[in-house]
């Protein structure tokens, strides 16, 4: 990660209801002078790795959904059925924080939004309305707020959202089957579809495998994660737009269904390089970040748009990613080249307890992260909890932006670099690759070519380096090492590595 956390041991949070715990762990990368951001855990004890739990102690609080409610209410959607609401979670004092059940009974409910005065849940099989008419804080309405797509009973039957984008449209995505099921006979499985007023849904764009997260940016726009596996070559993030195909194709028999906003119009280019496979298929879009894999993860998850007002530090308008299988959270630059989004990634946070499931900032700019293994592993030693990131010191030296250019890359950096490392090109280096496009699990990073840096030109205020690199290739990742760089202060980068997307050079 760009910015260490540090752990700060606290007493119990959530009062006699559950004794929810801050239990310490052990974080890998941490160095002296980098510790920006603290993390405050408040974690369950009836965790299947606590051999201290007892039955009936605590709240198994595996996140699967959250949203910011007041100034000091937060509601979290809990996987195996429940949405409770935790008040006092800002305040100093442990013991003055409070939660309570308001809704039960649901079918494995992955979001939660408030909306007007109810609030909406993607149970599997349809968008549900919760509301308490009576006023005694408990939800005594579950009406059917938009259904429509199929369900077949697959394991991997999920449904996700909604997320509401800035023209107010509310965004579902939905798994395909998998297994002996993966012919995906169930209509919009793998779509993003948005949800109707009158309770119908509309499918907007296919080829999706695993769209757990989605989150807007501050233009307004949908973005989805989807996660490595058949025909997913690596974790990739999506711009969502109507009548466009992104990877998998297991859920493609949906455009013939009435409806579908799409038709491809070639073969599945199977076989070919990523690269190939979107000039052979016009419906293809490519995705607008990849994120490499381990490199940067093995699973993305949700999608938090940092606009904090610098409170979260010099990242506004960029994109948090939550990352399941290694505990982290990635962050995400993008920019528009030729009217559709491309961009860079970078490591960002690392060492949760458990696997990142879900992201919501505070009013105070700080960062809740809910988390539930989900029966999978991850790095950590949780099987869920719920985490609190705060700001607390000096963030390092780090890359705060990555742009394209016609001949190379702009870099913005958080300080002032040193003009000698800087101004080398010896200190950086670059090498590009794609994927293979198949049906097979992932893939490796192929037809790789290292990219020579030409020169490297510092700004007066010493902020930004335009860096001239031959032969940059599009649809391809130019991965960015530049070990040698230091700042004024003689400090390295925290996180050395940057990995651009480059769909178009400009």
């Amino acid at each position: 990660m760009e910015m260490t956390v540090s752990i700060r041991r606290r007493g119990p949070i959530f009062g006699s209801l559950a004794l929810l715990l801050l239990l310490p762990w052990s974080l890998s990368g941490i160095e002296p002078g980098y510790k920006a951001f603290a993390i405050y855990t408040a974690s369950s004890p009836s965790s299947s790795r606590d051999t201290t739990w007892k039955p009936g102690d605590g709240v198994t609080l595996e996140v699967s959904g959250m949203t910011w409610l007041g100034p000091d209410r937060i509601g979290v959607a809990v996987r195996k059925g429940e949405v409770w609401f935790i008040d006092g979670v800002l305040g100093d004092d442990p013991a003055k924080i409070t939660y309570h059940r308001f809704a039960s009974g649901l079918h494995e409910p992955l979001g939660l939004l408030q909306d007007g005065d109810g609030y909406l849940v993607v149970q599997r099989t349809e968008m549900t309305r919760l509301r308490d008419t009576d006023g005694d804080g408990v939800a005594d309405e579950y009406l059917t707020a938009a259904r429509g797509w199929n369900v077949s009973g697959n394991y991997h039957g999920y449904a996700y959202g909604p997320e509401r984008d800035g023209r107010g449209n509310l965004w579902v995505t939905t798994n395909v089957d998998m297994g002996e099921r993966a012919n995906n006979p169930a209509p919009w499985r793998g779509w993003a579809l948005i949800a109707n007023p009158d309770g119908s849904v509309s499918p907007m764009a296919a080829g999706l495998r695993s769209p757990c997260g989605m989150g807007v940016n501050l233009a307004g726009d949908m973005f989805v994660s989807d996660q490595q596996g058949t025909w997913v070559p690596t974790t990739p993030i999506h711009h969502l737009k109507k009548g466009v195909f992104f990877t998998n194709p297991e859920g493609i028999a949906a455009q013939e269904a009435p409806g579908s906003p799409l038709k491809l119009s070639q073969p599945i280019p199977e076989g070919k390089t990523y690269a190939e496979a979107v000039r052979a298929l016009p419906e293809m879009a490519p995705p607008a970040v990849w994120l490499p894999y381990n490199k940067m993860g093995r699973s993305a998850t949700d999608i938090q748009v940092i606009d904090q007002g610098g409170k979260f530090g010099p990242f506004d308008g960029q994109l948090l990613v939550g990352e399941f299988t290694n505990s982290g959270v990635n962050r995400v630059f993008l920019e528009k080249v030729g009217g559709e989004y491309q961009g860079a990634c970078f490591p960002f946070l690392s060492g949760f307890p458990a696997a990142v499931v879900r992201l919501a900032f505070a009013p105070d700019g700080s960062l809740f992260v809910g988390m539930t293994n989900r029966g999978w592993s991850s790095l950590g030693n949780r099987s869920y909890g719920l985490v609190r990131v705060r700001r607390e010191g000096d963030l390092p030296f780090a890359i705060r932006e990555m742009r394209a250019r016609s001949d190379g890359f702009d870099l913005v950096f958080t300080e002032p670099v040193d003009p000698k490392t800087a101004g080398d090109p010896a200190s950086y280096a670059m090498e590009s690759h794609t994927y293979l496009y198949s049906g097979a699990y992932g893939s490796d990073e192929i037809d790789k070519k290292a990219h020579p840096i030409q020169s490297a030109t510092v700004a007066d205020d010493g902020l930004r380096v335009r860096l001239q690199v031959g032969g940059l290739r599009e649809l391809y990742v130019h991965a960015l090492r530049a070990e040698g760089l230091r700042s004024r202060k003689g400090q390295p980068l925290r996180y050395p590595d940057a990995y651009y997307t480059l769909n178009r050079i400009p």
